[in-house]
């Protein structure tokens, strides 16, 4: 070619949504849709920073809302992007899917917009600095305990408690540090997020990433929520995969007695037995060194001014019980909100539906606020995952209206009646699979 001949410009290429579904999750190649623009995520889910997982969840989807939903600096990363971008919708199709709800979503982003304008998404610097020096001064009254009362029943337990407290508030405020709701920038928030999670928990942030994102991304979507992956090898959840798991005659639990073993195997075991054994495994396996130096700065503090007082075995019992009493605590709260709720396989529903579908809230009060780290706002922050939690009552009227508008239920209720209903809901769900089981 003539090198004075000036260079064409790659042609737009076009594609319809039917060929985008075609390149789902489960494929060899994979893409999604970004504000009608077409990328491919095949090799980049790999390097993907919130997890190869979570972005794979949409392959073959539109992702527009999610990727509003999760990221603080969107201008930034839609650079990045540019190197995976490889066409647009064809000017013809629509700008949803067909399983989508044109106009909840049009109001769900103004709702977004309104929320932004009102400065709803910037953190009050001061209420997440209280929040971690009541940690630390829990953390601090646990040892003072022993070292001023000695090591007797009484204060050995006394301290267990304040401990667990301790641990389960740093629960919570890690929480809000993952999700990126406290700096506007994401470097300071994973910063502390590695230090409130792994220095005074314990626990590896990359494992809560990986965990928590798909979580957020598609809750209660069998296979790709990790957090119903006990379905069916402990538990049969809902009432469309219970009813699934009895019509092909599959029993790997007594389900119909699930709402009573739960008490046995949920509560109990969860943070002492399987997050310790997975935590640990998910570092050395992934060769997350970064994270596991923060763990051990975590339990050579507590073996340090713990082992003095109380010698190793005492360590390790006291170790254990405030393990014991944080996962009771944890199962409770971060169950109460989604075990009840519908639960189902991907069903590729907007942002807005998917999210109100598996979530439901508690009542405000100041307790039930500090009690589950504002969790009680599970709607609410599942829709804006990166909101301040301390404005999620502020926001709360207006998803509510426009869950009136649109004739969805938006549940509320009392803290004792939410924890009765993941029993209720259990031992419902665990019926219907043996009715299945038995007369299919």
């Amino acid at each position: 070619m003539d090198s004075e001949t000036p260079t064409q410009a790659p042609a737009q290429r076009y594609f319809t949504w039917d060929e985008v579904a075609q390149r789902s999750g489960d494929k060899k190649e994979q893409w999604l849709v970004i504000d009608r623009k077409v990328y491919n995520i095949s090799e980049f889910s790999r390097w993907h920073p919130g997890g190869r997982r979570v972005i794979k969840h949409y392959a073959g989807q539109d992702a527009t809302d999610p990727f509003v939903a999760f990221h603080i600096n969107k201008g930034l990363v839609r650079k990045y992007m540019n190197s995976l971008l490889i066409g647009e919708l064809s000017p013809e199709q629509p700008s949803f899917e067909p399983t989508k709800n044109k106009e909840l979503i049009d109001e769900f982003r103004e709702l977004r917009s309104t929320v932004e304008r009102m400065g709803l998404m910037k953190a009050n610097h001061v209420f997440f600095l209280l929040n971690l020096l009541h940690i630390l001064l829990l953390d601090v009254a646990a040892w003072l305990t022993l070292w001023v009362f000695g090591t007797s029943l009484v204060p050995f337990l006394l301290c267990a408690v304040l401990l667990s407290v301790a641990q389960i508030q740093a629960g919570w405020l890690q929480h809000d540090f993952g999700h990126l709701s406290v700096f506007s920038t994401s470097t300071w928030n994973h910063l502390l997020h590695h230090f409130v999670i792994g220095h005074l928990k314990g626990a590896p942030s990359s494992w809560w990433n990986h965990m928590h994102f798909q979580h957020h991304a598609k809750p209660n979507c069998f296979g790709k929520d990790p957090d119903i992956s006990m379905h069916p090898l402990l538990f049969a959840l809902g009432k469309i995969l219970s009813v699934e798991l009895g019509k092909q005659k599959k029993k790997y639990m007594p389900y119909n007695h699930q709402h009573k073993y739960f008490f046995l195997i949920g509560p109990p075991a969860l943070v002492p037995l399987y997050f310790q054994w997975y935590m640990l495994n998910f570092v050395i396996h992934r060769k997350k060194w970064v994270d596991l130096a923060w763990m051990i700065t975590f339990y050579a503090r507590f073996f340090l001014t713990y082992g003095p007082l109380l010698g190793l075995k005492g360590v390790l019992g006291l170790f254990f019980v405030v393990r014991l009493l944080e996962s009771h605590w944890f199962v409770w709260v971060t169950q109460m909100n989604h075990i009840p709720m519908h639960i189902d396989r991907d069903r590729n529903m907007d942002w807005v539906s998917i999210q109100l579908r598996a979530t439901c809230n508690v009542h405000k009060s100041a307790f039930n606020d500090w009690f589950t780290g504002h969790l009680n706002f599970q709607i609410e922050h599942h829709l804006f995952p990166t909101m301040p939690r301390h404005n999620y009552h502020k926001v709360a009227p207006l998803v509510q209206s426009l869950c009136a508008k649109h004739g969805i239920e938006y549940q509320s209720k009392p803290l004792l009646s939410a924890f009765a209903d993941i029993i209720y809901s259990l031992k419902e769900s665990g019926q219907l699979w043996l009715d299945a089981y038995l007369h299919q």
